[in-house]
């Protein structure tokens, strides 16, 4: 297990008894490694500069006691954001219709970025996506490496209508 997954299954206890859930856990940085924790409110309401604030109290005292990670490091608790990355099976049906780009580890037919509409999952939790041009694509989720809602006046006129 690497270390980031390792270090999500350490902190999110904590995290959802506070009313939030884990987004993503990512350790980037060799020389000054930073810990990012991405986190969003369980109830789907905004969060805040003292929701990151409460988190980061609260892991880092886990953090303290567990230490995961050998050297010095940053860490950095925050929101999703808009154009979020697309972590979890529930990503995708949540943010259906939406535009995205994702990337797999093992090509699909030789290519391995896709970006386009995404359209859900399919019975077996495969992701459905279709490009501009009508091509339909099915991406297995366990391969995907990295993928991320893409900012379009679409998805800032949904997140900014479910806000107010």
């Amino acid at each position: 297990m690497d270390l980031a997954k390792r270090i999500a299954d350490m902190i999110a206890p904590t995290i959802e008894d506070l009313g939030f859930e884990v987004v993503r856990v990512q350790l980037t940085g060799a020389k000054h490694p930073r810990l990012q924790v991405m986190a969003e409110r369980i109830d789907g309401t905004g969060i805040d500069v003292e929701d990151c604030a409460k988190i980061s109290r609260s892991i880092s005292a886990i953090l303290d006691v567990e230490d995961p990670i050998a050297s010095e490091y940053a860490l950095e608790v925050s929101s999703p954001g808009i154009d979020r990355p697309l972590t979890r099976l529930k990503d995708y049906t949540t943010w259906a219709g939406f535009d995205a780009k994702v990337e797999l580890g093992v090509g699909l037919d030789g290519r391995k970025r896709f970006t386009g509409r995404l359209m859900g999952l399919d019975d077996n939790d495969m992701i459905l996506m279709e490009s501009e041009d009508g091509d339909e694509f099915v991406l297995p989720f366990d391969d995907v490496q990295r993928a991320k809602l893409l900012l379009t006046d679409e998805l800032i006129a949904a997140v900014t209508s479910e806000q107010t």
